[in-house]
């Protein structure tokens, strides 16, 4: 039997499910995807891992049983994943398993940092019978990098094209840049905010998970003020590499904004926030990569009609598409990448680029718990 497929595994900063891909890669670059499933998060556990987020009583025991669960829902993934493939396990080479980012804070503290990705990977190993990889940031960091994004490296080998300056941008939770270089050069950075700050503000005042199509953001007037303030803050002014999370755009600091500009209509708020991540992306790519010729979305975020309507009017000049019209639809592309980086960890290949992460040069990622 040919052991040739490998299988991601991602749960982004949303947390709002976990996408999971089975693929094939050609030496060329090429991809081919035989399956691919989502798997929406139970409730309870997405308050649990959110909850991680910030500091709170036992948390060592939370964490712990969370990653299990977790676990749990990739197992899942991976069994429809055969199934719907027509695979079995010993077909399928590796499983490259992010994890659930809960804190994210590169450099600080210490001057190393850490980077937390909620896992418990010798479990998954031992439930699905296949090898896994897992824990892919920690070597970028220890080796001085931001541990993000790690996704421009696969970026390239599937979108890059000769003599164009092409811009990935994954529009999850926080918005990420893959500045393809027409010289065959990258680089790629956390621009931001992507749907983070939208879907809480939705959750709190409609219940909604998030702002489907971006049609609440488009009823509502953005606040020149608001925005100004919002873009004001300093993560937005700084050079790459850079990265975030919700260490830094989450409640307090949405809080924070709103109480310096109290009496706004909830519509507005959205159509604000829905503004600030189409500014700030298009404020990286005048910044960063002025030779930009086309914009491709990924992540959930490129189903927001309002938001791409937003980049583009941002951009004049830039198509902005998605990256399903470049061959790979939006929802597998992060699960792809890490099909990918799985396979780079396997024959022993460098996943990261120091161009992009600050590190100080090309790291192997990630670590191996065998079947």
């Amino acid at each position: 039997m040919t052991v040739d497929a490998y299988i991601g595994l991602m749960s982004g900063t949303s947390t709002d499910g976990v996408d999971g891909v089975v693929a094939r890669f050609e030496a060329d670059g090429g991809i081919a995807v035989l399956a691919h499933v989502s798997r929406a998060l139970a409730p309870d556990l997405r308050e649990a891992l959110l909850a991680l987020n910030v500091s709170g009583p036992d948390e060592l025991h939370r964490a712990a049983l969370a990653a299990n669960e977790l676990v749990g829902v990739y197992a899942e993934v991976v069994d429809a994943l055969l199934a719907s493939a027509g695979l079995t396990a010993r077909a399928v080479r590796a499983i490259g398993a992010h994890g659930q980012t809960v804190r994210h804070r590169p450099g600080a503290f210490d001057g190393i940092g850490y980077t937390w990705q909620l896992n418990a990977p010798a479990l998954l190993a031992e439930r699905c019978g296949i090898d896994v990889v897992a824990d892919f940031r920690s070597r970028d960091l220890a080796a001085g990098g931001q541990a993000a994004p790690l996704v421009p490296v696969f970026h390239r080998a599937v979108f890059g094209r000769p003599n164009v300056d092409v811009a990935v941008l994954n529009l999850g939770g926080i918005a990420n840049l893959s500045l393809l270089r027409a010289d065959g050069s990258i680089a790629g950075f956390d621009t931001g905010p992507g749907n983070v700050l939208m879907d809480r503000w939705i959750a709190r005042h409609r219940g909604q998970p998030f702002d489907a199509d971006g049609a609440w953001a488009a009823q509502g007037r953005v606040d020149a003020a608001l925005l100004a303030a919002a873009l004001a803050d300093p993560y937005f002014a700084l050079a790459p590499p850079k990265s975030t999370g919700r260490d830094l755009f989450d409640a307090e600091w949405l809080n924070a904004l709103l109480a310096r500009h109290a009496g706004l209509d909830a519509a507005d708020v959205q159509a604000t926030l829905c503004e600030l991540t189409a500014r700030s992306v298009a404020d990286a790519l005048r910044r960063h990569a002025r030779e930009t010729r086309e914009l491709l979305a990924c992540g959930g975020g490129a189903f927001n009609g309002h938001l791409l309507a937003r980049l583009a009017a941002a951009l004049p000049g830039v198509p902005v598409l998605t990256t399903a019209e470049r061959g790979l639809p939006p929802l597998q592309v992060e699960a792809a990448a890490f099909a990918w980086l799985a396979m780079a960890h396997v024959e022993r290949r460098a996943g990261n680029d120091p161009a992009v992460t600050g590190a100080r040069g090309p790291r192997i990622l990630g670590a191996l718990y065998p079947a």
